[in-house]
């Protein structure tokens, strides 16, 4: 019975640790969400850290929200994507809604060579915001090797979620460090946070834009630069296929809405309050049962798939 004792309040401590713990973290979401969420605040983007912001795809969902939230807070909007007509109807929209000036550059980010273009048309901008929001994705989840057309994929991927976002940051960030102050907003993903088996390439691009998006606050904070990793779940928009927004998969003007409001405040966010609650959970659940729920999940969504391509 004695020799039962010291393993009893070795197992007490253990408990009281972890319940310590728990509360710990409990405490410090509820903090952050405060903070972030529930208190008014002055928004961290606005012409006074240069007039113009840059929004690359930006004509559906996600980038198109930030534009016109951008417009909103005063700022004149460059747009970027690739088809110039969907250009040219966002442009409209905005110059009406907001009473601001835009710009439009037509790119396909597919393509390597298109930043000359986008240097030239950009020269003389005092531009304070960019959103590197462009991104791919799979058409569904599927195995690396199964991918139809892979080579083209990796190319795409690599090119659209990886090479533009690093290649856009070059173009933009000389003239922020010379004004010292402006905002890079990164849009990654929860994918990027965690790995997503059946959609391998696009988790790994997401994860180098939440990796180099921390390390570039890093190191141009003390220059007035504020980098941002933004990682949603899953938005309402055409790239998620998701039609109807709910209170998880918010549709993209909510979102974007509340997401706006960490900049300046977290350098990477999971933009919005529901995101960053889920974002919590998974990242106290252990790996294994992480990894093993989410390939379940994908090789379902793999099934329906394939089920009605070989339908149509």
């Amino acid at each position: 019975m004695e020799s039962s004792l010291p393993a009893a309040g070795f197992l007490y401590w253990v408990g009281a640790g972890t319940v310590a713990y728990v509360a710990l973290r409990i405490s410090s979401w509820l903090f952050t969400a405060l903070r972030v969420w529930g208190l008014s605040h002055e928004v961290g983007v606005g012409p006074e850290l240069g007039e113009w912001a840059v929004v690359t795809g930006s004509t559906d969902g996600i980038g198109k929200s930030y534009a016109e939230e951008l417009a909103k807070h005063g700022m004149k909007i460059v747009l970027i994507s690739r088809s110039q007509d969907k250009l040219n109807q966002v442009s409209s929209e905005i110059r009406e809604k907001f009473k601001v000036e835009t710009m439009t550059i037509a790119v396909d980010f597919a393509s390597e060579d298109i930043y000359d273009k986008i240097r030239t048309s950009l020269a003389g901008l005092k531009i304070g915001v960019l959103v590197n929001n462009v991104g791919m994705s799979y058409d569904y989840p599927e195995y690396f090797l199964d991918i139809p057309d892979l080579d083209n994929i990796i190319k795409k991927l690599i090119n659209i979620n990886v090479l533009s976002v690093c290649k856009m940051t070059r173009l933009v960030l000389p003239g922020m460090v010379e004004r010292s102050k402006g905002a890079i907003l990164n849009i990654s993903s929860a994918s990027g946070m965690f790995p997503v088996p059946l959609l391998a390439i696009y988790s790994a691009t997401k994860a180098f834009v939440d990796f180099f998006s921390q390390c570039l606050h890093e190191e141009y904070r003390s220059k007035g630069i504020f980098v941002q990793s933004v990682v949603p779940f899953f938005v309402a928009t055409k790239l998620s296929k998701i039609r109807r927004p709910t209170l998880d998969m918010p549709s993209a003007e909510t979102y974007v809405k509340a997401a706006i409001k960490t900049v300046g405040l977290q350098s990477r966010t999971s933009g919005y309050l529901v995101h960053s609650l889920m974002a919590s959970i998974l990242s106290a659940m252990p790996v294994w049962l992480y990894l093993k729920i989410i390939m379940n999940v994908n090789k379902s969504t793999r099934a329906r798939s394939l089920k009605k391509a070989k339908k149509n």
